[in-house]
């Protein structure tokens, strides 16, 4: 472990950390990769009187989110934590996995083997390689937003000596359900969700069915290589999960549309906003491990479950949808092969996802007889209506986890944590205490 550098912004001191942990933590000999992870501490205070928390970001293949100062939930955390934001393996500042990096492991049989590595068993065998040298040994609490909360789920079946307390929002997974199940569960609520916009902005069912018939006749080529179909505008509906989401939609969606000597095209300004929100450059392990998240059978590979399940539901098929009169509907958390063609980010990763995709021999996430054992305490926000993970799954999931206490509400979205500032900090922080 090496601290780098130590730095200031509103409020706040930062440490930036690195550790060096084995690619395959069952191999300690073997190749290793590197960590990368900012402490953060409130102005004044002594970090070494203070306990950890460790703080597992959203994803997968996201890093730890770049705070300013104490925004959000962080302003909460840092009355009585020294918070650790861990760029899990693979993001952000760690050991980076993308187009440009993973050539270097070789063919796409290599680059998927490495990849395999890159789950939440090794993220949580990360976190206990770097804790005693930070703590002394002592467990923290753990803070898990969404695929983050399936990681902290995994921490205790698999390490719960690591933990004084866990934390989890909008990510408590079900132990049992395939790829398939979960996307069959996901396709309602996706539609549920579109018309809820449309019921908000009726005028925005026009402007979609307008933009569809766009695309689906002449695909838009931006520039940089992006290629906006009809299915990838339809992703847009991503955005639907987030408490401002409806309303970023609809003010994308009003603006699509200028006047050219050709007559209507779609604008430069939607083009760019569009690709900005569809882009994985930043982000490709989302899309080549989003699938292998919910890999539980050893024998049973994922193999785009998400288009499978999509030919099964109709209603979102958009050539059908434009010959007749039925509203246009977005989808969400869903990658699907043509992702693979259309970002140039992911184009040169197709083999290697394929190979992902068809994978066997995943490793179980969840031991439910640990789980329903846990002395850990444990509080989880439980989004009603989530649009990205199935409330009927996550209640379950409470259920079969000894002790866990559960805050169920509407009030917030999938992103309840950032939007709702300290306030579900808070509430968690009060339920694993009996405060609440």
């Amino acid at each position: 472990m090496t601290a780098e550098h130590s730095y200031r912004q509103p409020g706040t001191v930062l440490t930036d950390h690195r550790f060096t942990v084995p690619l395959d933590h069952a191999r300690p000999d073997g190749e290793h990769i590197e960590l990368y992870a900012r402490e953060v501490v409130a102005a004044g205070k002594d970090p070494a009187a203070l306990p950890w928390l460790l703080y597992l970001e959203g994803g997968p293949g996201f890093g730890a989110r770049r705070f300013v100062g104490r925004q959000a939930w962080l302003d909460r955390a840092l009355t009585e934590y020294r918070v650790l934001l861990l760029d899990q393996r693979g993001t952000g500042r760690s050991t980076p996995a993308n187009r440009q990096t993973l050539p270097l492991r070789g063919t796409p049989a290599r680059q998927a083997q490495y990849l395999a590595h890159f789950r939440a068993d090794s993220i949580v065998r990360d976190a206990e390689a770097v804790r005693p040298g930070l703590t002394g040994g002592a467990p923290w609490t753990v803070l898990g937003q969404s695929f983050g909360g399936f990681c902290a789920t995994h921490y205790l079946s698999a390490a719960p000596e690591g933990l004084s307390a866990a934390l989890i929002t909008g990510g408590l997974p079900s132990l049992t359900a395939t790829a398939d199940e979960v996307y069959e569960s996901a396709y309602p609520r996706m539609e549920r969700k579109t018309l809820a916009h449309y019921a908000r902005y009726p005028m925005d069912a026009e402007r979609a069915r307008r933009i569809a018939a766009r695309l689906a006749s002449r695909p838009a080529e931006l520039p940089g290589g992006h290629r906006l179909t009809v299915e990838a505008f339809q992703s847009l509906g991503i955005l639907l999960g987030s408490g401002d989401g409806s309303h970023q939609l609809h003010y994308l969606l009003e603006d699509a549309f200028v006047p050219t000597a050709a007559g209507p095209e779609l604008s430069d300004a939607f083009l760019e906003a569009a690709q900005a929100l569809l882009s994985f450059a930043g982000h490709p392990l989302y899309a080549l491990l989003h699938e292998s998240i919910y890999a539980q059978d050893p024998a049973a590979p994922t193999g785009w479950a998400a288009d499978r399940v999509r030919a099964r539901h109709a209603r979102f098929d958009a050539a059908k949808t434009l010959e007749g009169q039925e509203p246009l509907l977005f989808t969400a958390e869903n990658v699907h092969p043509w992702h693979f063609a259309t970002d140039p980010a992911l184009a040169p990763l197709r083999e290697t996802a394929e190979l992902l995709a068809a994978r066997t021999g995943w490793t179980p996430l969840y031991d439910r007889a640990r789980l329903a054992a846990n002395e850990v305490p444990v509080a989880a926000a439980v989004y009603h209506d989530d649009l990205y993970v199935d409330t009927a799954h996550s209640l379950e999931t409470a259920r079969a986890i000894r002790g866990l206490r559960t805050w169920v509400t509407d009030e917030f979205e999938h992103d309840g944590l950032r939007a709702g500032g300290p306030r579900v900090l808070d509430r968690l922080l009060a339920l694993v205490r009996d405060e609440a």
